[in-house]
């Protein structure tokens, strides 16, 4: 992926004198643009000036508060990329991290894709890049390559089959048993599907999420105890997820009430939930969503420090800045585009998409 950032073009419609209503100033810093308070005047603001730019607004999950609530649309990273394909709009302003915001353009090549800030990373999409994977694939020429969303266009591009978190099993389950498979690069997400198939011929990428990583088993099992009423909701990428399942066969947390779910599975279970409080471990900018689906049910993060700086650099500002200058478009080369797009569609034709992360 190439990010142009450097270029302050306005789209058709929108000229100095719409850009200059607002008098904020942005300051740019290590941790992103600071500078500008979520106003409701700043989110009249933007809205105004993605209508001037015919530009559709997408957030995810793990977004700020107020650049979800500021959105057109929030969901998981594959739902998001899926909605900018069909909507109708010249620009896509993804509000997520990069990997996001290429699998938007790939899905939607025809669309011009901003993502607020070109610095906004992940490290479990860093965990792997396509170099180690062509020395991967070296080492097992018949294998079928695996991978999870979370993964750049040039790791997509050298997969046969991308998957989610919420459809990983079906999608590894669909492959002939009497083939290797390489599942990459998510390491409990793996671990989550070999349990779940049985299968001994998945060789699993040592990569993570540093965030859901750090949500350790430890703290759920302490969290479980001071909380004997509540349900968990376990985000696959989480490196507690086998604790959880360990909880639950030791019989220190009722079986039912452990949900290991995407995050477009935890709003369908938080709609359904008979349970008053709910656990949650994953990005605690989940909770926002998980409140507004579920009013009345408290939900609680098991890790309250699992905040992930890479998403929390689209900011106000940012945003701001990305829709008054233009900035910062996202390119992938076509030829590398059109690879990784067939490894979505694999995905897709198999059934049950689902949701990503």
């Amino acid at each position: 992926m190439s990010i142009t950032s450097d270029r302050p073009a306005a789209a058709s419609g929108v000229t100095s004198g719409d850009i200059g209503l607002m008098d904020a100033v942005w300051t740019d810093g290590p941790g992103g643009y600071t500078g500008v308070e979520p106003t409701p005047e700043w989110a009249d603001e933007v809205r105004r000036l993605a209508r001037a730019r015919n530009a559709t607004l997408l957030a995810h999950n793990y977004q700020l508060p107020a650049i979800q609530d500021v959105a057109d649309h929030v969901g998981d990273s594959l739902a998001l990329s899926r909605i900018a394909a069909e909507v109708d709009a010249d620009e896509i302003i993804f509000c997520g991290v990069h990997f996001m915001a290429e699998t938007a353009k790939i899905l939607s090549p025809e669309k011009r894709v901003l993502i607020p800030d070109a610095r906004a990373g992940c490290s479990l999409a860093d965990s792997i890049t396509a170099d180690e994977l062509r020395e991967w694939k070296a080492e097992f020429p018949d294998a079928v390559v695996v991978s999870y969303v979370n993964t750049t266009a040039e790791v997509k591009g050298l997969t046969d089959i991308c998957c989610t978190s919420s459809n990983a099993v079906d999608v590894v389950a669909s492959i002939d048993p009497d083939r290797d498979v390489l599942f990459l690069p998510d390491q409990f997400l793996g671990a989550h599907v070999k349990r779940e198939t049985g299968r001994d011929n998945i060789h699993i990428w040592a990569g993570e999420c540093h965030v859901h990583a750090g949500i350790n088993g430890d703290e759920l099992a302490d969290q479980a105890s001071a909380h004997p009423e509540a349900d968990l909701f376990i985000h696959p990428e989480c490196g507690c997820a086998t604790s959880a399942l360990y909880l639950a066969g030791e019989g220190a947390v009722p079986e039912d009430r452990v949900k290991i779910l995407s995050t477009g599975g935890m709003l369908d279970a938080a709609r359904q939930t008979g349970a008053k409080q709910v656990l949650v471990a994953t990005e605690i900018g989940m909770l926002h969503q998980l409140r507004k689906a579920a009013p009345t049910v408290d939900f609680q993060a098991v890790n309250d420090r699992a905040s992930c700086p890479y998403m929390k650099m689209i900011t106000p500002a940012a945003l701001l800045r990305s829709l008054r200058e233009g900035r910062d478009e996202v390119h992938v080369a076509p030829d590398v585009a059109e690879r990784a797009r067939k490894s979505v569609e694999r995905m897709i034709s198999i059934g049950n998409p689902g949701s990503g992360e």
